[in-house]
């Protein structure tokens, strides 16, 4: 239908076209002797075939992939790309996508459209939810696979395709550059909640559908998987990312060995809003490094020395930019290893070795006895946590995210869930039971904006709230 859709507005266009245009001038002899004189080793033509033999190889393992999910109202479709690699150590072709393009979906709601015409179904879906990939494994699909380039060799300014089906037109190539690296901090669509952010940034169109599709060097290895585009008006604006490739070959390669991503862990909660200021009230110079605001007891940050207000410079022998970027790197590296940390602290850097443990999602960062207990509601058995940066990086959310945590729900209450945030009651923000108990206290009925995890991407919704019972005062 989404083809059907973009084809009746292309014959649109063009039929307005013919009815206001003139017919086009006749070849003129001078046009004919630009086309005579044109030298045959032309760069641009030597170019142009060169281009078109690296897509017309790397098309071969496009694939286009259609799934269907239960959603609040109804089934959802979702179409996007994927492409079928293999790697050293996995030699049967899988095929790479984005999570978000299958997330939800049973096995036999996806469907695989290889370039050939054939359709295939996936025998086992792998996903990582906090790096927004996914492998499909497929049995024998005869079709050509294609190997991972190395994008920290990408230089900004180099040439990449970027294929896939862009509005349901599948086996579409276009041609930009790199235009950055590294891109980290994107508010993503749909509010995925992914923590491993260092994206390329390519001018290469980009466009709905091309979610999953790889991205292609000059030397036709996929050197990124195309995620998410910067638009105002939803389509393509000359501003695409792109996961790089080594990350993506490292998350597949774990999903396929063990079936999930081990991520490191330290262990501390770190500034969000870390300003010049501030880092000049530390010493610093300039804007560097993540600075660290919370250290939880019995972790390797810990066990390691940190303390609050440490700013840490350099990881592992590479020097941090962020707070986005450490996290990046922390959970990228091997459970156990240990690594040196370069920190500033009262305007002395001092050394630092640490012993990463394994970050277990959604774990409890703080021992049972330092947990907070839950609040329960005077006019029901609801019963919440006040938020605060660690109980938020505990419950999936990051670390600024404020409200009520929901903890316990009433038998028979089907509104609200587990994990649920509330943070609004009636457009009036809510960051205490105390508040939200005056609120409640006034109707039996509330509308309250919820913040929830569906799938590992966060959603907004509003809730129309009825107590389920109500004690006398």
């Amino acid at each position: 239908m989404k083809m059907n859709a973009c084809l009746t507005a292309l014959i649109f266009l063009s039929a307005v076209d013919v009815g206001n245009a003139q017919a086009p001038p006749a070849a003129t002899p001078r046009n004919l002797l630009v086309q005579a004189d044109m030298p045959v080793n032309n760069p641009l033509i030597g170019a142009g075939r060169a281009v078109a033999a690296v897509a017309a190889q790397a098309n071969k393992s496009v694939v286009h992939i259609e799934s269907k999910h239960e959603g609040r109202r109804g089934e959802v479709e979702e179409t996007g790309s994927g492409v079928l690699v293999t790697t050293p150590r996995f030699r049967d072709p899988f095929v790479v996508t984005n999570r978000h393009v299958v997330a939800g979906a049973p096995l036999d709601s996806i469907s695989i459209l290889l370039a050939d015409g054939r359709v295939i179904y996936p025998t086992e879906k792998l996903e990582d939810p906090e790096s927004d990939v996914a492998v499909l494994k497929v049995k024998n699909p005869d079709a050509p696979a294609i190997e991972f380039g190395d994008s920290d060799n990408l230089d900004i300014g180099h040439f990449v395709l970027a294929m896939g089906s862009p509005f349901g037109l599948s086996q579409s190539v276009t041609l930009g550059i790199i235009s950055a690296k590294a891109r980290r901090s994107l508010q993503l669509p749909g509010n995925r909640k992914v923590i491993n952010q260092d994206f390329l940034q390519t001018d290469a169109a980009i466009n709905p559908g091309n979610s999953g599709g790889p991205l292609i060097d000059m030397n036709g290895r996929v050197v990124g998987i195309n995620t998410a585009i910067a638009s105002q008006g939803g389509g393509n604006e000359g501003i695409g990312f792109s996961i790089p490739s080594n990350l993506v070959r490292y998350i597949a390669e774990q999903l396929l060995l063990d079936g999930r991503v081990k991520r490191g862990y330290l262990g501390v909660v770190l500034d969000e809003e870390f300003t010049i200021e501030t880092a000049r009230e530390l010493s610093l110079s300039r804007l560097t490094g993540a600075r660290v605001i919370q250290v939880y007891e019995g972790t390797p940050a810990a066990k390691a020395g940190l303390r609050p207000n440490d700013v840490i410079l350099d990881f592992d022998g590479t020097e941090v930019e962020d707070e986005t970027d450490l996290i990046h790197r922390v959970s990228l590296t091997p459970v156990n290893k240990q690594v040196r940390l370069i920190i500033l602290r009262a305007g002395q850097r001092l050394t630092l070795q640490i012993t990463l443990s394994e970050r277990e999602r959604n774990q409890s960062a703080l021992p049972p006895e330092q947990i907070p207990k839950s609040e329960t509601f005077r006019n029901s058995s609801l019963q919440v946590l006040t938020l605060d940066s660690g109980l938020a990086v505990q419950s999936g959310y990051g670390p600024s995210q404020r409200g009520l945590l929901v903890t316990q729900v009433p038998e028979g209450e089907s509104q609200l869930k587990l994990y649920d945030i509330i943070m609004e009651v009636g457009r009036q923000p809510v960051d205490s039971a105390d508040v939200f108990d005056a609120l409640a206290a006034k109707s039996d009925s509330l509308l309250l904006k919820v913040r929830r995890v569906v799938d590992g991407q966060e959603t907004e919704l509003l809730v129309n709230w009825r107590q389920l019972s109500k004690s006398s005062d």
